[in-house]
């Protein structure tokens, strides 16, 4: 259909019939006739049909205008032709050329209207166009007339005036290009006074004035220059703003930032600012250390500048070690200063922005990019604390690392530990940091110092107690371990990192950081000599004791026992058998306060020695170390249990070790204190060491960690009976260990609160299996005394010699009781002259008089117990000497109730048990031996038991005693 269009439009409008006859002779082939035509466009079609029809026409009929139709048809034709079918596609193509003419034909008459409304409107252009034409030239006509018409002169004025405006612009162009080629001058001098946003904004100012004249030859050469000057600025920019990362100046950094906003390099500029803080950190450290090093080496050489820093920092010495740390620390302070003054101004000047609204809404955009400006800055700024403490921490830990400090003296290792404690909270306090880095290598430098520190420690404890006569240190009676300087560092109220010489005077401080502490000047690590005057103690009494007139009284009054009137003692005794008056209770009461203290009561002075005040002292030096290091706390509490064990193992072996305990059958070393021996033994004493087989042989390494077990002093003298076998250097040693034990009982809430949470249990049980055991010593070592200031064998043979089977009930009681009461006189005047030499606490008489009491008892029981023959008058007489012994004993000592009574008084009237009830009595009274049961049977044998009750009597003894055997 298509390329029948076209080919109408080449032939222009003609009717159907036309371009039927207008076709080739090939293609009028069976032309139809106008008669066929006319019928077949007055015949009623269907539309539908005809549309069927075109459409059945094949597409390559419509694919180009150069399409052959007829060699397309003829192509087609099959090698042997069939008339019929030829003429049936012939038909077809016919009714396909009817229905597309017909469709044509119906076209042009549709469009015909159309046609002659368009031809007349062509006509109408046609007229107009000629009238148009006559109109120019008229107007061409007239135009050439005002030209002659019209003088060139006034034209001219136009052009002169012209020029003239042009001129005028030229000299105020070339005025403009003088002033541009002058602007050097003026920025260098700019420069020279840092005023660097004005010489920005300047060279901007000229820049755009070029660009404006740049058609100029000699515009080109000053743009130029006009881009190096403002590179040079940016050099200088750049310098200056590295400046600001060791002195912070307020003015100084506002003219620098406002030159990079002027430049439109704000985030640039921070990026640089953090590369200078790096740079600045790295050349202020290298700088101290250097200076350092070339001092110590004393000669010029400069291979030292040449070596990596943590090389330089193994050059250190150790006399420089810590003044280099302090220059050190100060200066990475001032970088760190300088660091949080530039978040601080960046803050307030964002603040302001924020509060200034903007002039217009034009704004709007720029506002939008000046806040993500914003937001890059305060990002890159806050990521930058972390990266700039990680920095000063590696170059501080390289510092610490480069030298070993195991060696150090005590104070000075406190000094580093002190600066880099104070350092962590700078660090805390910059960036919220918990300083991993220098925790781990201060923990590293720590523990390998303490180690050695400790063992050194442990060494001259060990030379203090074998040199140590155990004499009594004089102390006041106030005397506190915080008056020690020591323990000065528990009653500052602070955190654990700051230095007791730099507390804040006043609370208003302390609730400033350093930060704002040192804002206008000063420096945290400025070291600062205590007061002498603080740290000197005054805790020693004159002469040994206070000069207080009511001690020398107290002293005087109560020495002795001598002194209490006979009056008194015999209303006391006289008590005792219920005769006395009641004043009599006010009268014990007065003589019980007399004689508490044993003869000496100074209640409030502490018994002590020399090397207890140096462990007390030794632990006060290892607190202040965990109060500073707290990552370590463990290792030092474990240091100062083993101070504590071996101060009580060198205690009980000096004093308290006897084979004769376990014989004694009174349970002087309780199960939980030989657990403690036993294990003090074997985790910190080198048996090896001093000769003692002790099992297998340790290794190297742990001999290292273990000390030799101490030796007695040849100057202490033990067995000698006048001094009571050297009582006084007993409770000294005893008490004095019992003081330090409350000493530790005081600290375990500091200690508590150092120590991690998950090492709690090892203090609980330091506490509960060692330091509560101190007291529970002064049994075994105060027993030894007992056993020897009394002559027991002297008392069993007198008792020997009694006769029991008496037929008649005596009055008059045994003499062996008179004696055993003379040695008890004797013991007591002994204690009170061991009591003028030191003090004897009412605990420790007890125990004294306790044991001697027990063992007097049960020599009684024993003497009792070797009786062969003895009658019913026989025990009576025991009774009566066990009564008047009591009677005598209980003026001599205030102990309530008499330890062991019951023990002599039943087994005294076993002898009046039957058979069943001594059967009942043997299994129920375990404490006596088999010894004593026995005897009790063979005794009681003839008065009231018989042979077979006797027989099955010892028959249950030895039920008893076979699971022992």
């Amino acid at each position: 259909m298509q390329k029948i269009k076209s080919l109408m439009a080449r032939q222009g409008l003609k009717s159907p019939q036309e371009s039927v006859v207008d076709m080739s002779p090939v293609e009028s082939f069976r032309t139809p006739s106008k008669e066929e035509l006319r019928e077949l466009r007055e015949q009623p079609t269907d539309p539908q049909a005809e549309q069927e029809i075109i459409d059945s026409i094949e597409e390559v009929y419509f694919s180009s205008d150069s399409f052959d139709m007829v060699q397309y048809e003829l192509e087609k034709l099959p090698p042997d032709l069939n008339l019929l079918e030829l003429e049936e596609y012939r038909d077809k193509l016919k009714r396909q050329q009817a229905a597309v003419s017909k469709r044509v034909a119906d076209l042009i008459l549709e469009k015909q209207p159309s046609y002659v409304k368009e031809l007349e409107r062509v006509t109408s252009l046609q007229t107009n166009l000629q009238l148009a034409a006559v109109i120019c030239t008229n107007a061409r006509r007239q135009l050439h007339s005002a030209k002659e018409g019209f003088t060139e002169a006034s034209l001219g004025l136009l052009a002169n005036q012209r020029r003239r405006q042009l001129l005028t612009g030229l000299l105020k162009s070339l005025r403009t290009i003088k002033t541009l080629q002058r602007t050097d001058v003026r920025l260098s001098e700019m420069l020279e006074e840092e005023d660097y946003p004005g010489a920005i904004q300047l060279c901007l100012e000229c820049q755009k004035a070029a660009s404006t004249f740049k058609h100029y030859n000699c515009i080109s050469e000053l743009n130029s220059k006009l881009q190096d000057t403002l590179e040079q600025i940016e050099e200088q920019l750049d310098v200056a703003l590295s400046k600001t990362c060791k002195h912070f100046d307020v003015s100084h950094y506002t003219k620098v930032q406002l030159a990079y906003k002027l430049l439109g390099k704000t985030q640039t500029a921070m990026d640089q600012l953090h590369m200078h803080f790096t740079q600045a950190i790295h050349n202020t450290v290298f700088q101290v250390v250097l200076g350092y090093v070339e001092l110590c080496a004393g000669n010029a050489d400069t291979k030292f500048q040449k070596m990596q820093y943590k090389d330089l920092c193994t050059h250190i010495t150790t006399d420089s070690y810590i003044p280099c740390l302090t220059d050190l620390c100060k200066a990475l302070w001032e970088v760190m200063l300088s660091y949080h003054l530039t978040m601080q101004w960046h803050d307030e000047h964002y603040k302001e922005e924020e509060t200034t609204p903007g002039a217009d809404d034009s704004s709007a955009e720029g506002s939008d990019e000046s806040t993500v400006g914003r937001s890059y800055v305060k990002k890159k700024l806050e990521h930058g604390l972390t990266r700039i403490w990680q920095d000063v921490q590696l170059k501080v830990k390289a510092y610490l690392l480069g030298t070993d400090v195991s060696n150090f003296k005590y104070d000075d290792f406190i000094v580093v530990l002190d600066v880099i404690s104070r350092l962590m909270q700078v660090g805390e306090e910059f960036c919220g940091s918990k300083s991993e880095v220098l925790q781990e290598s201060i923990k590293r430098q720590s523990v390998n110092y303490f180690k050695n520190y400790h063992r050194t420690r442990l060494e001259e404890l060990r030379m203090f107690l074998e040199n140590e006569t155990w004499e009594l240190c004089p102390v006041k009676s106030n005397f506190s371990i915080a008056q020690l300087h020591e323990f000065k560092f528990m009653g500052q109220c602070r955190s654990p990192s700051v230095s007791p010489s730099r507390q804040p005077e006043s609370t208003e401080l302390l609730e400033l950081s350093l930060f704002e502490q040192y804002l206008q000047g000063g420096n945290p690590f400025e070291m600062q000599i205590d007061n002498k005057e603080e740290e000197t103690e005054d805790v020693l009494a004159s002469n040994g004791y206070e000069s207080d007139e009511l001690e020398k009284s107290v002293y005087q009054d109560y020495d002795s026992d001598s002194d209490v009137p006979e009056e008194l003692k015999q209303d006391y005794v006289d008590e005792q058998t219920g005769d006395a008056p009641v004043k009599s209770v006010s009268r014990e009461t007065l003589r019980s306060r007399k004689r508490s203290d044993y003869n000496l009561n100074r209640a409030n002075a502490p018994i002590l020695t020399n090397t207890t005040l140096n462990v007390i002292r030794l632990v006060g030096k290892y607190m202040q170390m965990m109060n500073i290091l707290k990552p370590i706390a463990f290792d030092v509490i474990h240091c100062v249990s083993q101070l504590f064990d071996y101060y009580l193992y060198a205690v009980y072996t000096f004093f308290g070790r006897n084979d004769m305990y376990e014989s004694s059958g009174l349970g002087l070393i309780s199960s939980r204190l030989r657990t403690t021996l036993s294990r003090i033994q074997e985790s910190l004493i080198d048996m090896e060491a001093g000769g003692e087989n002790a099992g297998p042989h340790a290794s190297p390494e742990e001999r290292k960690e273990k000390v030799p077990s101490p030796h007695l002093s040849q100057l202490v003298i033990l067995t000698a009976s006048d001094t009571l076998y050297g009582l006084a250097e007993r409770v000294v040693a005893t008490e004095s260990l019992v003081f330090l034990a409350e000493q530790f009982e005081f600290l375990q809430p500091h200690l508590d609160t150092m120590m991690p949470s998950a090492k709690k249990p090892f203090l609980q049980q330091f506490y509960s299996q060692t330091v509560s055991t101190a007291s529970e010593l002064r049994k075994p070592i105060y027993w030894i005394v007992a056993a020897k200031a009394i002559d027991y064998e002297q008392m069993l043979l007198l008792m020997a010699g009694v006769k029991w089977d008496i037929k008649e009930i005596m009055s008059q009681h045994n003499v062996y009781v008179d004696v055993l009461l003379k040695e008890f006189e004797k013991f007591n005047q002994r204690l009170g002259d061991v009591s003028k030499i030191v003090r004897i606490p009412l605990p420790v008489s007890n125990v004294l008089w306790e044991h001697c009491i027990r063992l007097a008892n049960r020599t009684l029981v024993e003497g009792y117990a070797n009786v062969k023959k003895c009658s019913n008058e026989g025990r009576a007489l025991m009774q009566l000497d066990f009564q008047q012994f009591l009677m005598k004993l209980e003026k001599l000592t205030d102990l309530r109730p008499i330890p062991d009574k019951e023990f002599v008084e039943t087994y005294i009237k076993a002898y009046y048990l039957t058979e069943n009830d001594m059967e009942q009595f043997i299994k129920n009274h375990r404490e006596y031996s088999m010894k004593q049961l026995t005897n009790l049977v063979n005794v009681c044998l003839g008065s009231h038991i018989n042979k077979k009750a006797r027989q099955k009597l010892l028959a249950a003894i030895d039920d008893i005693d076979r699971p022992k055997r």
